[in-house]
């Protein structure tokens, strides 16, 4: 099934180095709300940093986002020196490519983090990545309809 994850963790934290470089990964793009960042937040926490930091020292890292605030974005920008690109329109896959483009390195070579099976993942999969499904970071305090409607969403992965 198209949505299948490669791999299905609880948080980016589970993300294990060895198996990614096991799979000749290159680079790690993540989504930013609710992976990587608390959903309209605009600030990473201190271990988000150190985990994004640390990663870094094996791979090469970007955070590809729909979000369309241009302000936002450069804030989040602004709190890392790796790229951070709004307006993604995921699951359409020109950004990811473009970013592929960019770094020199093949989709195929690169792994695509999120929290979304019918953006994040689906969009991984078009563009021939390999795919890792995380739950929100803020899963601890969404409101119980985007619970739901994860619940709902994840349906379609277990499959």
């Amino acid at each position: 099934m198209r949505l299948k994850p490669d791999i299905n963790i609880k948080s980016i934290y589970d993300i294990n180095i060895f198996n990614l470089k096991a799979c000749e990964i290159e680079a790690v793009f993540f989504d930013l709300d609710s992976t990587v960042m608390r959903s309209k937040s605009g600030v990473f926490e201190k271990e988000t940093l150190d985990f994004l930091n640390m990663l870094r020292n094996h791979f090469k890292i970007a955070i590809i986002s729909n979000n369309k605030n241009a302000q936002y974005i450069k804030k989040a920008q602004s709190q890392v020196s790796f790229p951070v690109i709004g307006l993604a329109k995921k699951p359409d896959i020109k950004v990811l490519l473009n970013t592929c483009k960019e770094m020199n390195i093949d989709p195929c070579h690169c792994a695509f983090v999120g929290d979304r099976p019918l953006t994040d993942i689906l969009c991984a999969k078009r563009a021939g990545m390999f795919s890792v499904l995380v739950d929100s970071i803020s899963a601890d305090s969404e409101k119980k309809i985007v619970r739901f409607v994860r619940f709902l969403e994840r349906l379609s992965v277990k499959k």
